[in-house]
């Protein structure tokens, strides 16, 4: 007999129920509301994730085809088209960033821990242009034929975690948005030249929070001692210097360490700055090109669920399906945290879609996707009582 949900409910039921009617109550989402509750909103908009919805009509038909199946989902029926736009347009966006954030601290409770042997917290920054049509998304003007926003992310590299996100129109600078982020004591935070600020950077070096990014070409600085550097490691050169240009001293006045670093696939040499002076020279240029692992996150993003695409044009709705495409990835990260499989997320995405409303158990199922389901009824549902099976007629030849 079946003895467990769909793969969906219980994907679902990641997302603790009680937690999520706190934060309705607390944003009001639920306000006006006239049948089509808020879970029921979120229901339809993960559904839109992991089953790569394109429209409202696809996630309306989709979840409309389940008849019978949606009740455990906590979902009376399907919503129409106009409900779903107009409660995407109107109800606060907030409750989703709340159960992002919610989630996230499940995932970090099953995450492995980074792959170097410093215990101190590795983060990369970074952010992500999402293009939109500027003539249907009017209020996202980025140039004048294009329309942009901002996806800013802060990675913990403890799982590649997403601990940190915020949407911007496209002009915000990234380093305004790094000014904003507080980071502990003793983290580490791999960033590009983009957000290079000598102000930040004195800052982050007060507050013992150590960076390393990429130097710019036009940085005037002086050699205060030339380091050994190890052999056969690629690394060039490892220095210790202080900025010399007046501007650049009153924004920074502390020692830095400049890495000139052979990339063996670019076929060129990296200029790396960083502020901790106690590594080794190859431990610094594995933590910036482990800051890879955030350009792969926001590829695996815009690849496998649904931020290039909007089933709603307004500022709320577009906010609302990016927050619940950052839950979907905690959700799908999850998964791969807890399955002995060892899951590449795109396969995960694929298999997951394709088996949305099928009555497995989940945990089971991440482990041995490919087992042959359990029957669906057991021998006393396919046995006649022994008082029919007497009164069937037996034909004799």
């Amino acid at each position: 007999m079946v003895r467990s949900s769909s793969l969906f409910s219980q994907v679902l039921g990641l997302v603790w129920r009680y937690e999520f009617e706190q934060d309705v109550r607390a944003v009001q989402a639920d306000r006006h509301a006239k049948g089509f509750s808020s879970w029921s909103q979120f229901v339809a908009m993960i559904f839109c994730q992991l089953a790569q919805a394109q429209s409202l009509r696809e996630i309306t038909n989709g979840l409309r085809c389940c008849v019978g199946k949606l009740n455990h989902l906590g979902v009376p029926e399907a919503p129409k088209r106009s409900t779903l736009a107009y409660a995407n347009a109107h109800r606060p966006w907030q409750l989703y960033e709340q159960q992002f954030y919610r989630l996230l601290e499940r995932c970090r409770a099953e995450s492995p821990g980074h792959k170097f042997r410093f215990k101190n917290k590795l983060l990369s920054m970074d952010a992500s242009m999402i293009e939109l049509c500027v003539t249907m998304f009017d209020w996202a003007h980025y140039q004048t034929t294009k329309g942009a926003v901002k996806l800013h992310l802060l990675l913990d590299h403890d799982g590649y975690l997403p601990t940190f996100a915020l949407l911007t129109d496209g002009k915000t600078h990234e380093v305004r948005v790094a000014r904003e982020v507080r980071l502990a004591p003793g983290s580490i935070i791999a960033i590009d030249r983009g957000y290079t600020d000598l102000a930040l950077f004195s800052r982050w070096t007060t507050e013992g929070v150590w960076f390393v990014t990429k130097m710019k070409q036009q940085l005037v600085y002086q050699v205060m001692a030339e380091q050994v550097v190890p052999q056969q490691r690629k690394i060039l050169r490892d220095q210790i210097i202080v900025l010399s240009s007046e501007k650049a001293r009153r924004k920074c006045q502390q020692q830095l360490r400049r890495l000139e670093v052979w990339d063996e696939q670019k076929q060129e040499v990296v200029v790396l700055l960083t502020n901790h002076l106690k590594f080794g020279a190859s431990t610094i240029a594995a933590i910036y090109k482990d800051r890879w692992q955030i350009e792969m996150f926001f590829k695996a993003l815009k690849q496998n669920l649904k931020v290039k695409t909007f089933v709603g044009t307004s500022p709320n709705a577009v906010r609302i399906q990016i927050w619940t495409a950052l839950i979907a990835m905690l959700l799908l990260k999850y998964l791969q945290f807890k399955s002995r499989l060892g899951w590449a997320l795109s396969n995960l995405v694929a298999l997951l879609r394709w088996n949305l409303f099928t009555y497995r158990d989940l945990w089971a199922w991440i482990d041995n996707p490919y087992e042959t389901p359990p029957e669906t009824a057991g021998p006393e549902q396919l046995m006649l009582p022994a008082r029919l099976l007497d009164s069937i007629p037996v034909v004799r030849s």
